[in-house]
């Protein structure tokens, strides 16, 4: 069974950065495609970033410049980096894993705040 579990959300206040990791298995940096999608009230959940087990990574065009994920097999780590943040991206973070798109195991999902 693959877990995958979050932290680092909360409130930040528009232009701040924020930092969220998620924590998985071995298994997980070792074979499966990783990623982030958010969901916004209102709206469907959509892809944020990936990053593939040979570390390429995509980006959904809103945050292009303004995220990073990083990825470390060897330490298995993974994060993303959100700096420049907007309330547009006001949203509960899933860490993902699992597919070509990384959208096969979910994790509890992480909330982010950005208001003032």
């Amino acid at each position: 069974q693959v877990q995958l579990v979050e932290s680092g959300g909360g409130l930040v206040q528009p232009g701040g950065s924020l930092r969220l990791s998620c924590a998985a298995s071995e298994r997980v940096f070792r074979y499966l495609n990783m990623g982030w999608y958010r969901q916004a009230p209102g709206k469907q959940r959509e892809k944020v970033a990936i990053a593939t087990v040979g570390n390429i990574t995509t980006y959904e065009d809103s945050v292009k410049g303004r995220f990073r994920i990083l990825r470390d097999n060897y330490k298995r780590t993974m994060s993303l980096q959100m700096t420049k943040l907007e309330q547009e991206d006001t949203a509960v973070y899933y860490c993902t894993a699992g597919g070509v798109a990384a959208d096969q195991y979910w994790g509890r999902g992480t909330q982010v705040t950005v208001s003032s």
